[in-house]
């Protein structure tokens, strides 16, 4: 079963073995993804801050620059920015919710005409918490694609630069 095929089972379970949003308080957290997503769509990563909690964690998998835990709005939002430069766009395309927890299913994709592009789908799970996104982790179908993907558009600086001490 190819790792898509996996992904869309998973996410049918999902719906058949959760109940269907289970009230108020799981529409607004869709609602609440529903609303981040639009922000995103704009192209403008400060539109995104509002929808974050104060102490947020975004969780991106991979071996590449943009890999790794982003903490605070401020990080959240520079990987947006991020994201952003490379042209990246997301297609949301399920949701569901079950307590103080939403799962997305969306398609991403860049094809910014330099290297490797990317186009696959991808899964997060957000944890609400009073009215924001407190945790996301992304999960993906294809790793490869993507550390692939980042690695060509968002090389590191060279390593005098990755080295200096900041502070």
């Amino acid at each position: 079963m190819t790792r898509l095929a996996s992904l869309a089972a998973g996410a049918l379970l999902a719906v058949s073995a959760a109940s269907a949003n289970g009230g108020p308080q799981e529409d607004r957290n869709i609602q609440l993804i529903k609303d981040y997503y639009a922000a995103y769509a704009t192209g403008n990563p400060e539109a995104v801050r509002p929808f974050l909690a104060p102490d947020i964690v975004w969780r991106i998998p991979g071996h590449h620059p943009l890999a790794g835990d982003k903490r605070g709005p401020q990080e959240v939002v520079a990987f947006f920015r991020g994201l952003a430069d490379g042209k990246f766009r997301a297609e949301p395309i399920f949701f569901q919710a079950q307590g103080d927890l939403v799962v997305d299913i969306h398609r991403g994709w860049s094809n910014v005409g330099l290297g490797p592009e990317i186009d696959q789908l991808y899964a997060l799970m957000f944890r609400i918490k009073d009215g924001k996104i407190a945790e996301a982790q992304n999960f993906l179908t294809d790793m490869y694609q993507s550390d692939a993907f980042y690695w060509t558009h968002y090389p590191l600086k060279p390593l005098p630069g990755r080295l200096a001490d900041d502070r």
